[in-house]
């Protein structure tokens, strides 16, 4: 009997566990469709959607994207059908089928539920249901996703892989709710960029609703439901009367940025600044009034989240002072304008109150806004967070924002052309603001959109979960980024190199960098950073199927050839100030290098512009991001770092000696002389280094032909001197090519530096293909120096015609034997 209870207890407590288990919310959205069978699945065959047409126009909306990227995947098309339909599409309190599984406990935790979708099997169907209408439309996008349709196959032209059958995995998926409320991007700073881009691919002077509904499809695609819209010179509500009807039809919530209030852009006010008035309260409170009814009167109906508060005109201080009373009169009347216009109570219209810049003063002085209304926190512009609620400011009913940047236009220097932030530094910051309780409202600033897409991503994904990543497996979510833009199989290698120049671009941005930023030998080694980088960028663009090949130039291939050449520009300017100081004609050298680098960097950019996609983003690649010499960016285009010429010496460098030792490219002569009708000709790019040197022609006779090298030393009474020439053979067949080495004026020594470079039996493994396999030959000579003297000479003088000089290394101690000779000493030069 005992045993009988037992077993019975372990089954109550087994099924009591399973029910708890699935109560519980489900936290993120497994994989569920397969591209070949398994059992249970259902089958995508026909691909027929059924959808009610009660549902909003947002859900209508997605569900025709829907069928397209069906098509897409499958080449078939999907057909929208009322009766027995593969996918049965439907919001609570909208759809009745969904409302019955919900009241029957088939789609169980949805109802009262914030934006939360369920993905499930029921009798042969796949159900996407909603707990409200941007719940269905995340649920329909996932579905999307999951089948290969990229968020980003617009706005970074991820391709979609064709596959001739889909099938949904027997269960239940979700995600859950999202973590924070209002998920949003700013479009901002989008001249020259995204205007002559919109100009060029919509033919608008501004944006107009067909290039917000793609700004409004990625947003819902990434699972956001917020945008304050661009306002330089655009003004969203004004320009196209169609802005805000397609906004509210795709279900995105609108706003505005944290300057312009009561859902009016500045320019609305700064097109007419004569008819509206001066932008001062205090003396023009009657039309300012009005215009904020204006904006108001105009979205009232819709979801938009209303900016309350004021700053200055043009995004600037109201004044020098922090006048609370003024701006809490301001507040007050706009909120009654908001009730007076919605004829509902102020605190039933959301709102927010951004604290940027000197507008946070206010606050720490003491003005408050009501308990309803959001307070947007902002970070400095830099990716860092400035402030965090207390334990008792996190009580606000209205919760609490944040404002976040990955482009912004202001001091210390623009960050405009190219994406800087790397992805530990958001993610550290991110997760800081959510658990410190900013949980309301995030909002990023990205500029012209691209080429901010990981960023982007990142930011999204984070608001609607923020604890999925941690610092060890941060990195698994640019992996699952860069599998869903380029493959499974190129995924790794993608997300190790987008992960590095995210890091390398955020050491400083380009409109920072110039020649001072680093030393030479810190800029040797981030200039060999992205050489590095490159050279796998490159190596894997070859490897990859050519349709991913656009996507990989856009997100990670120009960013890491685009900011490197940047590096090389300013490291040659560097090295050419460096050299200059010295009077070395290198210096030329490494001007040349800089203008290179100032060519190709114009040629990176016409390429992105003209090239990827055949010319899809034809001026997204226009931003000014070199020579600033100021914050802002009015210079009327980049300019080529200044350089300095240096005049050929008649005479050439004095060497110096570091580390016990003198190395010496054979080419950089204190004094050449020959006889008329010879000259000593370099060969560029000969040997191991830098190159070789030799008289020509070799018919010519050396009699006269001297190598001559200065260089300093104290109190050495002898010096090896290591003389590496090419290995030429004994091409005259008399035992072997001779020249003379000499110190100051003391008797030269004759080296015969090939007698035994040959194939004679005893020479042939042990000397001559070792030797002519590695290219050179090195002799060491052992010579004494006068310790009374200072500056010193050597001299080389070839006795037969063919010898190629390519480095000379003179011994004091130092020297350890090395395959390219040692690092040429420091030069300086007679004057």
């Amino acid at each position: 009997m005992k045993r009988i209870k037992s077993g019975l207890r372990k089954k109550r407590i087994l099924v009591y566990s399973l029910a708890l288990i699935l109560s519980l919310p489900i936290q993120a959205a497994e994989q569920f469709i397969s591209y070949s069978p398994i059992k249970g699945a259902i089958h995508l065959q026909d691909l027929t959607i059924g959808v009610d047409s009660r549902e909003h126009s947002c859900v209508q909306l997605a569900v025709k994207n829907l069928t397209i990227d069906l098509e897409r995947v499958t080449g078939r098309t999907a057909s929208i059908q009322a009766n027995s339909p593969t996918i049965l599409i439907g919001t609570v309190g909208t759809h009745p089928k969904i409302d019955q599984w919900v009241k029957q406990g088939l789609l169980r935790d949805l109802k009262g539920k914030t934006e939360k979708y369920i993905i499930k099997t029921i009798d042969g169907q796949v159900i996407i249901a909603g707990s409200d209408k941007r719940g269905t439309v995340y649920g329909i996008y996932e579905l999307s996703r999951q089948i290969g349709v990229s968020p980003w196959y617009y706005w970074a032209d991820v391709p979609v892989e064709k596959h001739d059958d889909l099938y949904v995995r027997n269960g239940e998926y979700s995600d859950g709710e999202p973590a924070v409320r209002y998920r949003g991007l700013f479009l901002n700073d989008e001249a020259p960029c995204l205007t002559s881009w919109v100009k060029n691919t919509f033919g608008t002077d501004y944006g107009n609703h067909h290039f917000y509904e793609k700004v409004f499809e990625l947003i819902l695609r990434l699972k956001g439901n917020y945008l304050w819209p661009a306002m330089w010179n655009w003004a969203f509500y004004a320009d196209d009367p169609e802005n805000l009807k397609t906004a509210d039809a795709m279900g995105i919530m609108m706003g505005t940025s944290h300057h312009e209030p009561m859902a009016r852009n500045h320019q609305e006010y700064a097109r007419d600044r004569k008819g509206w008035g001066a932008w001062n309260y205090t003396t023009n409170k009657q039309n300012l009034d009005r215009f904020f009814r204006e904006g108001i009167e105009r979205m009232k109906g819709t979801d938009d989240i209303i900016t309350i508060g004021m700053r200055g005109d043009g995004d600037e201080a109201m004044g020098n002072s922090t006048d609370t009373k003024l701006l809490e009169t301001i507040i007050d009347n706009q909120r009654r304008i908001i009730k007076e216009v919605t004829k509902r109570p102020a605190k039933e219209t959301p709102q927010i109150w951004a604290l940027y810049k000197e507008v946070q003063d206010y606050y720490d002085a003491g003005l408050r806004v009501p308990d309803d209304v959001t307070v947007l926190l902002c970070d400095d512009n830099w990716g860092n967070v400035r402030r965090l609620p207390t334990a008792e400011e996190k009580k606000r009913k209205g919760g609490w924002g944040l404002y976040y940047h990955v482009d912004y236009v202001g001091a210390p220097r623009n960050s405009k052309w190219i994406n800087v932030t790397p992805i530990q530094n958001m993610w550290e910051q991110l997760q800081l603001a959510y658990n410190g309780g900013i949980q309301k409202l995030w909002i990023l600033n990205v500029g012209d959109l691209k080429p901010m897409e990981y960023p982007i991503q990142l930011f999204m994904d984070m608001a609607w979960n923020p604890s999925k990543y941690k610092a060890d497996n941060l990195l698994d979510h640019t992996r699952d980024f860069c599998v869903k833009s380029f493959g499974e199989d190129q995924a790794e290698e993608a997300a190790s190199i987008l992960n590095l120049v995210s890091k390398y671009n955020g050491r400083i941005t380009s409109e920072m960098l110039d020649a001072s930023t680093y030393t030479t030998d810190e800029f040797a080694q981030v200039v060999n950073d992205y050489q590095a980088l490159e050279v796998r960028a490159l190596r894997q663009f070859i490897t990859l199927k050519p349709e991913y090949r656009d996507t990989y130039r856009q997100i990670i291939l120009f960013p890491v050839q685009a900011m490197g050449n940047i590096y090389d520009m300013y490291y040659a300017q560097a090295m050419n100030y460096q050299l200059a100081a010295l009077d070395d004609p290198d210096a030329n050298i490494w001007a040349e290098r800089c203008r290179q680098a100032f060519r190709r960097d114009s040629i990176l950019n016409l390429q992105y512009n003209k090239e990827i996609a055949n010319g899809k983003w034809d001026g997204m690649m226009t931003q000014k991001h070199i020579s600033y010499t100021d914050w802002n960016d009015w210079f009327p285009a980049d300019e080529c770092p200044k350089l300095k010429e240096v005049p050929s010496p008649e005479q050439g460098p004095t060497f110096c000696a570091r580390d016990g030792y003198i190395s010496i490219e054979a080419e950089h002569t204190f004094l050449r002389t020959q006889k008329e009708g010879s000259e000593w000709t370099v060969i560029p790019h000969m040997g191991r280094t830098l190159s070789g040197i030799a008289l020509m022609p070799y018919t010519a006779t050396t009699d006269e032909a001297r190598l001559i090298y200065r260089f300093k030393v104290k109190g050495q009474k002898t010096a090896k001197v290591h003389i590496i020439t090419k290995s030429t053979l004994d091409f005259l067949d008399k035992g072997g090519l001779i020249y003379d080495v000499s110190f100051d004026n003391n008797q030269p020594v004759s080296v015969n530096f090939n007698s035994n470079l040959n194939e004679k039996p005893e020479n042939i493994y042990t000397v001559y293909y070792p030797t002519v396999a590695r290219r050179v030959v090195e002799q060491t000579i052992e010579l004494p120096l006068d310790d009374s003297l200072d500056t010193h000479t050597l001299t080389l003088h070839p006795q037969d015609p063919g010898i190629v000089f390519e480095k000379i290394v003179i011994d004091f101690g130092g020297y350890q034997p090395q395959y390219l000779f040692g690092k040429e000493s420091p030069k300086s030069y007679k004057k």
